[in-house]
C-alpha cells in the first residue's frame, strides 16, 4: 500500500509510520518540516503547510490517508477535497472528546457537541465540537470509504503529555504515593502503537464509518492500574488512597496534576466509552505492563516531562492525612 500520513513526526503520527512501514508499505509524511524533520530517512518527505500550501500533494495517488493533525473544518477539508480522487481511503484522528455530554457512558450513535459559533477556530476553547465538525467534514467528501477514530488518551512512548506517563515515573520512585479517589474508578486509554497499527490496517482495508478507539478490551479500574503498574516497576511504593474532596479543596488540578482522575460525573463518561465496535473492526491491546515499561524507559531517557504534581505538594498533602 502506498500510505500518506498527514503528521508523523511527534507521537501517534510516528507509531503510525512505524506501524506502516513494519508492514512494508510505502509511505510519505506531510509536515511543515520543523519538528524531528530528520526522523525517518527512508520514507518521503512532502513539506508544506495544511492551511493554503498543499501545492506538493496534487497530482499524486495513495492507497490511503492517516490525518493525525486535523482540529480545524476548513483546513481538514483542504486536504480531503484535494485527495477525494487520490485517495482509496481517508482514517481522520479524531477524539473521544466530541461527545456532547461526557457525564454519560458513550457510544458512537452518543450525540456530538456543536460549535457555538460556527466560524470558531479556537482549539484550545472548542476542541471538542471542532473534531466533530471535522469528522462530518471526512464523511461529506469520503462517505463510505472515510473513517472518523474517536481516539481515547493516547499513551505509551514519546507522549508529550504526561497524562499517563506520570504513574510509571512517580510509581518507580517508590515511597508513598499518593493516589487520587476511588480506586474503582473505571478508567480507559489506548497505547499508541496499538492504535497506529490499527489506523494503518484501517487505511487499507476499511472498514469506513466511527469508532471509539480506546481500550482496553474489558474494564479496567483505576486501582487496578496502579498496583499492575506498581508491580511491573517493582519499586515497592505503597499507595495512600485520598479522599478526593480533600484534594479538589487544596487545588490539586484533576487530570493535569493527577492523570487519569476526573472527579464526580461531569465527565466520567470519557473513561467508559463503548468500544465494542473498534474491537469488532480489529484494534488489540498489548498488555498494560508492556505499555507500563516501555513508557517509563523512554520517559527515563527523555528526562523531564510537562507538569504534574510536584514532590513538594504530594509530601504535604500525605502529611495531612
Amino acid at each position: 500500500m502506498k500510505l500518506l500520513v498527514l503528521g508523523g513526526t511527534v507521537f501517534l503520527g510516528r507509531h503510525v509510520v512505524d506501524a506502516a512501514l513494519a508492514d512494508g508499505h510505502e509511505v510519505a509524511i506531510f509536515t511543515r518540516g520543523k519538528t524531528n524533520a530528520d526522523l525517518f530517512p527512508e520514507v518521503e518527505h512532502l513539506t508544506g503547510d495544511r492551511d493554503g500550501d498543499l501545492g506538493v500533494l496534487a497530482g499524486r495517488v495513495w492507497d490511503g490517508v492517516v490525518d493525525t493533525s486535523g482540529y480545524v473544518p476548513r483546513v481538514v477539508r483542504q486536504s480531503a477535497e484535494l485527495l477525494h480522487g487520490a485517495a482509496g481511503r481517508y482514517v481522520f484522528v479524531s477524539s473521544i472528546s466530541v461527545y456532547a455530554d461526557p457525564s454519560r457512558p458513550i457510544d458512537e450513535s452518543s450525540p456530538v457537541a456543536e460549535l457555538e459559533d460556527p466560524a470558531s477556530e479556537d482549539v484550545q476553547a472548542d476542541y471538542g465540537a471542532l473534531k466533530a465538525a471535522c469528522e462530518r467534514v471526512v464523511e461529506s467528501i469520503f462517505g463510505e470509504r472515510g473513517a472518523n477514530a474517536r481516539a481515547g488518551l493516547i499513551v505509551g512512548p514519546y507522549d508529550p503529555t504526561e497524562r499517563f506517563t506520570y504513574w510509571p515515573r512517580r510509581l518507580a520512585e517508590g515511597g508513598d504515593v499518593l493516589a487520587p479517589g476511588d480506586p474503582s474508578a473505571p478508567v480507559q486509554f489506548v497505547d499508541a502503537r496499538d492504535l497506529a497499527a490499527w489506523l494503518v490496517r484501517v487505511a487499507e482495508h476499511g472498514p469506513g464509518g466511527v469508532f471509539n478507539a480506546t481500550g482496553p478490551a474489558e474494564p479496567l479500574t483505576l486501582g487496578t492500574l496502579l498496583d499492575e503498574a506498581n508491580g511491573v516497576v517493582g519499586a515497592g511504593a505503597r499507595l495512600v488512597w485520598t479522599d478526593e474532596q480533600r484534594l479538589i479543596d487544596a487545588d490539586v488540578q484533576p487530570w493535569v496534576e493527577l492523570p487519569l482522575w476526573l472527579p464526580g460525573d461531569e465527565y466520567s463518561g470519557m473513561l467508559q466509552a463503548d468500544n465494542r465496535r473498534t474491537i469488532a473492526a480489529g484494534l488489540t491491546f498489548r498488555p498494560v505492563r508492556d505499555t507500563v515499561l516501555d513508557t517509563l524507559a523512554w520517559s527515563r531517557e527523555a528526562g523531564e516531562q510537562r507538569p504534574t504534581l510536584t514532590r513538594e505538594k504530594e509530601r504535604e498533602l500525605l502529611a495531612g492525612g
